[in-house]
């Protein structure tokens, strides 16, 4: 006698908490985004609604959305689950956004070499149109600070890692120095700057196009090392 096996409601609704809450870590969805709708849900799963409000109640929970009545459910974390944290008042300093290069000196280049062995063809495609993003920014003279931190989001996700995802989705574009340092309208010495950046940029994405670990960390090394080596330069001049 053949028996169907059917997951319980409690059980569908865990799976649906760890997939929205992935999408939420990923930077999938962003903080202030509105999530879709019970019934968008509903079909994107193929749950009852039952479930969808379960799952959203469990991630109400954990602090990673909230439910603005009579509005819909939007994004406001990364959720109590998230204990490290680099907060703006942590990078008051050039010697903070020094510190800050540092530990990603030492977390990126490793997540370059992974992205190197494991991206597929789709992370390849994205990495690309970070950069070129990049380059459009500049163009209508902007700071690219976003297209520089997503690229950077772009290699932890080809890492097929999801804990290089979380640690950069809570840094957030903080990580980028000259969102700290820099502000201001864009000049032509800092737009040649960032041009060199994402020439740095490139050379990361040729190593893990072609698939090669050691290059890619080499590149990835070469281009943190080279924003750190700045902002030492502009500490002593200060």
């Amino acid at each position: 006698m053949n028996e169907v096996v059917r997951r319980r409601p409690r059980g569908l609704a865990h799976d649906l908490v760890d997939t929205l809450g992935g999408r939420v870590r990923d930077g999938s969805l962003a903080p202030g985004e509105k999530l879709p709708t019970e019934a968008a849900i509903m079909e994107e799963f193929g749950v009852s609604r039952t479930v969808v409000r379960e799952a959203i109640s469990r991630l109400q929970a954990a602090g990673l959305v909230a439910t603005r009545h009579g509005v819909g459910t939007f994004v406001v974390g990364m959720g109590d689950a998230t204990t490290f944290r680099i907060t703006p008042d942590k990078l008051g300093t050039l010697q903070d956004v020094i510190a800050v290069l540092e530990l990603r000196i030492g977390v990126e280049t490793e997540s370059a070499a992974l992205a190197a062995s494991r991206r597929t063809p789709e992370n390849l495609a994205t990495l690309r149109h970070a950069l070129q993003a990049f380059i459009s920014a500049l163009e209508e003279g902007r700071d690219a600070v976003g297209p520089d931190f997503q690229f950077h989001l772009e290699i932890a996700k080809a890492t097929q890692n999801h804990h290089f995802v979380d640690l950069m989705a809570t840094l957030g574009g903080m990580m980028i120095p000259r969102a700290r340092l820099e502000p201001g309208p864009l000049t032509p010495e800092r737009q040649a700057y960032l041009r060199r950046v994402n020439a740095e940029h490139e050379n990361i994405v040729d190593a893990i196009s072609r698939q090669d670990p050691e290059a890619a960390r080499a590149a990835m090394r070469t281009h943190l090392a080279n924003s750190r080596e700045r902002r030492k330069r502009l500490a002593e001049q200060r």
